[in-house]
This record gives structure tokens, C-alpha cells and sequence, in this order.
């Protein structure tokens, strides 16, 4: 069973907000999401934070500027996630705008592992760079920037990242992040970081009448807000105010049509339609196909597709990017069924109480794919509600994990923490409070998986173990296309800032299996029949009157629109509602 929780209203603040909204239910949603004044959801391009507290941002655009006057070659280092892929297209398409020359390079996961490490810099120095920028990676990278000094290589580093004790001698770093960043958001994606240094680049290209010598039109920035808001989207940072906005405006140009044409063909082949795109299309249909190819296998593909011109080579790129990810998703499928096997063992082995006696989970699997692991944490914590590491072999001697947290244990600290205590333990680390990447000798797993479950018990109590679903409250009689509508149209909605999820008690009329992996409903409420659907649960419902939570959803086939509810719990324990 999942506890079932209500967000907490305030009549006295929707009603005023209902008055600038002319919407109670909207108001009551705003309300439970902490937004108390019409300013707060008025997401236009206008209200996007200043760049004037960004730590370094003036003297990496000088540097870039200076190379750009010089016409000395400029090498950006990306990452190989949807993240590092738009941030990469994103600083080529508009550098080479200003008459750049501009290259990139984004590590082969397999063969150098992540960020501007030594060998990606020998790499790099083949092209002569005069400069590197790396983007979404490189606060970690002491010892690649090391080395590109050494060749005579400057360097600026924009990440988002969390930084270390130690930080790279880079001529400039611009991380929100960073100590002494005085910049309001620290919840930038990586492609929020390359766009802020972009602007600030302009800025000093236009003081050095850069624009009038070279004769050329300044570029619009407002015109790669669609690859910012897929990046932000993909890499599932907070939807803080300012990524609202960010998100907003990229989605609100795709959907008028102003559309790279990677983009476009990547939504295509996802079968998602431009005229009703939402946060969640990009997150569910987009990301996961862009992400593949630097999973299995480079994401050079990925970038290639984001940079193309033309739509007839964007639809061949985003055609290889889907068959790709149809190949991620069998290894992935087969990754699953041997974790769930691994965790289901530990719990028997335990008795009743034996998943309650693992706080933090460690799963190892010598034939694991290396670039599905992250999933496959995602998916075991999801499953379990425990901050959960799966490893993959690197080689004979070393595994390499990603981890997935719950809210109350920030992972990359308790990362810290135990490689702190247990120097040579962990062999390198990095990421964020809900997601983390690291690498260990593989004798020295046992060791690790037990510091883990240790220091996660540090971090939590057994009420942050209990899944809950976290409700808006019922819907009262608004089945039906104009709320599904208001509701996709009032919000850019993501993490932090979570697309809304209703409950109620339902009678079950018809129940059926679709594809052996989803449970298709006809659900009836008030004298109402409504179609619903429950995303990999392949099994009916015993009962025939059931409490469910949903999401509301417009489900389009052959030209015709009709209201789906997405199901996304059943199991719910309805006494500590409140």
C-alpha cells in the first residue's frame, strides 16, 4: 500500500488568486505549489533572472569574445547525456552565428569515461584549439585542465554541478553552484549555464562592434529556447521560477513552430504532436531517444541531429536515435527483471522485515550494461523507496555506478561523506542530491554497499522509507477536454514543481491487458464513464469499486481528442489522507 497525502490548501489565498486566474481549480493548484500572487505565473521572457550575479560569467565572455575577434579555434567539451547534448548544439549553433570557429567534442562514455579528462584534452589538442569550454561537466576536472594548461590551452568551464573541495585552474568558471555565486537560481540545467555565458558573450562582442566589422546580424537568443527548454527538461533539475520561464518560452516557440529541425523530428518519430506539446512530451518521448545514444552508443548522433539544417537529415538522425532507443529499452527490460530478482532475494533472505532493514540498496551485475544502470537505479528506487546505486564492470578490477536518491538523503554528500572516511575507497564521484555517478574497485563492493546502507541511515527515518502519493485533491465533475486543456496550458509543470495528480474512488466497468505490459480502464464516476490507463501495471484490479490516483490527460487517435486519465497508483491507503 501507498500513503496517500493531500496537499495542504488556503482558501483565503485561492480565492484571490481565482480572481486574477477566473479559475478556482487552477487557483487551488497555484496555492498548493506555494504561488500567492499573479506575478509568481507570469512566465514571459521578461521576468528571467539577470545574469549580472553570475560568478565568472563577465570574464568567461570576455575570453570567449577575445578568441571569437581572434578567429582562434574554440573546442566545446560536452557530456554525453540529453543535457551535455543540447548545451553542446546549443553554444556551436550560436557561436558559429557570430562567425566562431568552433568545434566540438563530446567523450565516448566506454572509452573515456566523464568530463575534460586528460585524454579527452589530448584528443582536443589534435584540432589546436586556443580554447576549451566545457559545458554541463568540468567542475570535477583538476587534473584536464592541468593538462590542457600545460599545452598551452585556456579554459572555461560551465557546469552545474556540484563542486568539490578542489576546483580546476581554469581561466574562468561559471557554475551557479560554485562558492560565492551570489546568482538567485542554483537550479540551472547545464544548457541554463551555456545560455546565460551566451548572452553575457554577445554582450561584449556588441562592446567591440563586433557585429558592424563582421557584418553580421546579431544572433536571438530567444530563437534556441527550444533547445534550452529540452536540456532543462531532460535533465530533470527543479523547475524553480526561472527554468519555468526558460521551459515556457522554448515550449511555447515549439509549439508555434519555431522549431529546429532536430527537435522537430525527434517529437515526430515520438509520435507527439506539435499543437498540443507539453514538458511531459519532451521528458517521456524526446529525452529518452537523445539520451540513448550515449548510453549504447555516442552521442555525437544525438548533437548531430540537434545541429542539422536540414529536416531530411534531422528525420535520418532521428530515426537511428529511435532505433537506438528501442535496443536501450530490450537491455533495459532484461536489467530490470535480474534487479528486481537481486532485491527480492535480499528481502527473503531477511525475512518479513527485509526490505525495511536496507536503507541504501547496491545492486551489482557482472553482465550489466554500463550506460543503463542509471536507469536501472531510477527503476529500483521507484520500486523499493530506498536511494538505490546499480554498478555495471568496467574491467576486471573496477566497477563503475549511478545512483538514484529519495528526498532526505542528498546522495553526492553521502558520497562524500564515505569516501571521506574511507580514503582510496571510492576512486572518483560526483553529481547531485538525487542523482550521482561514481566508481570503485570491484573486491571492495561488499565494503562499500554496507557504508552505503549506513550512511543512509543516517540521512533517514523510517517515515521517509513510506512511498507516498502526494494528491491535489479531487476533481469534482471536471472530466472533460476544457480541463484537461487548462490545466496542460497553465504551466510549464516538472520537478519541484509537479504536474498535477488527483485521486478518487472509482467503479471499475471493464479492465483489460494491452500489450501484455499496460492496463487499459473504463472507469465510472457520478454517472460519468471515463478511459483511463495504468502505464506497466500488467494485472487487473480485484476489486470493483478502487481508489485510485490519476493525472488528466487528452488522448489523440485518428483526429479524435477524448479525456484519459493516467493512472499512476491504485494501491492506496486511504486513512492518512488529510
Amino acid at each position: 500500500m501507498k500513503r496517500l497525502v493531500r496537499r495542504a490548501s488556503n482558501a483565503r489565498l485561492e480565492l484571490d488568486l481565482e480572481q486574477n486566474l477566473d479559475s478556482a481549480l487552477l487557483a487551488r493548484l497555484f496555492v498548493q505549489r506555494g504561488i500567492t500572487d499573479r506575478s509568481e505565473i507570469d512566465f514571459s521572457l521578461g521576468n528571467l533572472l539577470s545574469p549580472d550575479s553570475m560568478k565568472g560569467l563577465r570574464e568567461a565572455a570576455d575570453v570567449v569574445a577575445s578568441a571569437i575577434v581572434k578567429k582562434q579555434k574554440i573546442m566545446i567539451v560536452g557530456d554525453f547525456d540529453a543535457d551535455g547534448a543540447t548545451s553542446t548544439a546549443l553554444m556551436v549553433h550560436c557561436l558559429r552565428a557570430c562567425h566562431a570557429d568552433v568545434g566540438y567534442l563530446v567523450p565516448n562514455r566506454f572509452e573515456f569515461g566523464y568530463g575534460l579528462t586528460p585524454e579527452i584534452v589530448a584528443v582536443a589538442a589534435k584540432e589546436q584549439p586556443a580554447l576549451i569550454v566545457t559545458v554541463d561537466n568540468g567542475i570535477s576536472s583538476v587534473d584536464g585542465v592541468a593538462a590542457a594548461s600545460a599545452l598551452g590551452i585556456e579554459t572555461i568551464i560551465t557546469d552545474h554541478h556540484l563542486p568539490g573541495n578542489v576546483l580546476p585552474a581554469a581561466t574562468a568558471i561559471v557554475n551557479p553552484n560554485q562558492a560565492g555565486c551570489a546568482f538567485p537560481s542554483k537550479a540551472l540545467a547545464g544548457v541554463g549555464v551555456s545560455f546565460y555565458l551566451l548572452s553575457a558573450v554577445r554582450q561584449v562582442l556588441r562592446e567591440k562592434s563586433w557585429f558592424e566589422q563582421a557584418q553580421l546580424s546579431e544572433p536571438l537568443l530567444a530563437d534556441y529556447l527550444d533547445l534550452v527548454a529540452l536540456g532543462t527538461i531532460a535533465d530533470v533539475v527543479p523547475f524553480d521560477r526561472n527554468n519555468r520561464v526558460l521551459v515556457n518560452e522554448g515550449v511555447r516557440r515549439m509549439r508555434a513552430g519555431k522549431i529546429r529541425p532536430g527537435i522537430r523530428a525527434l517529437l515526430a518519430v515520438s509520435g507527439t504532436h506539435l499543437k498540443t506539446l507539453v514538458a511531459r512530451d519532451i521528458a517521456f518521448g524526446v529525452a529518452p531517444r537523445l539520451n540513448a545514444a550515449g548510453r549504447l552508443e555516442d552521442m555525437s548522433i544525438g548533437i548531430e541531429c540537434l545541429l542539422s539544417e536540414t529536416d531530411t537529415g534531422a528525420m535520418a538522425l532521428a530515426e537511428q536515435l529511435d532505433s537506438i532507443n528501442k535496443a536501450r529499452r530490450s537491455i533495459e527490460d532484461e536489467m530490470k527483471d535480474q534487479a528486481i530478482e537481486i532485491v527480492n532475494a535480499a528481502v527473503a533472505s531477511n525475512g518479513e522485515s527485509g526490505k525495511a532493514d536496507r536503507y541504501g540498496v547496491c545492486l551489482y551485475n557482472a553482465s550489466w550494461h554500463q550506460g543503463v544502470v542509471g536507469i536501472i537505479a531510477s527503476r529500483i528506487k521507484d520500486r523499493v523507496h530506498r536511494p538505490t546505486i546499480a554498478f555495471a564492470k568496467v574491467s576486471d578490477t573496477e566497477i563503475k555506478g549511478s545512483a538514484r536518491s529519495i528526498h532526505g538523503l542528498h546522495v553526492r554528500d553521502a558520497l562524500d561523506a564515505i569516501a571521506t572516511a574511507n580514503p582510496g575507497l571510492i576512486s572518483k564521484f560526483g553529481g547531485h542530491a538525487m542523482a550521482a555517478g561514481l566508481s570503485l574497485p570491484l573486491a571492495r563492493f561488499d565494503e562499500f554497499a554496507s557504508l552505503f546502507d549506513a550512511e543512509a541511515r543516517k540521512g533517514l527515518s523510517e517515515a521517509d522509507l513510506e512511498q507516498q502519493v502526494v494528491s491535489d485533491g479531487e476533481l469534482q465533475s471536471e472530466f472533460n477536454l476544457a480541463t484537461a486543456r487548462k490545466i496542460a496550458d497553465a504551466a510549464p509543470w516538472g520537478q519541484g514543481f509537479p504536474e498535477p495528480l488527483f485521486d478518487g474512488e472509482f467503479e471499475i466497468i471493464d479492465q483489460r491487458i494491452l500489450g501484455g505490459r499496460h492496463l487499459k480502464l473504463r472507469l465510472l464516476k457520478d454517472d460519468e464513464l471515463i478511459d483511463a490507463i495504468a502505464f506497466n501495471h500488467n494485472r487487473l484490479i480485484e476489486q470493483r469499486m478502487k481508489r485510485m490516483a490519476y493525472r488528466i490527460d487528452i488522448n489523440e487517435y485518428r483526429g479524435l481528442e477524448k479525456v484519459q486519465l493516467i493512472i499512476e497508483a491504485v494501491d492506496l491507503d486511504i486513512e492518512t489522507i488529510r
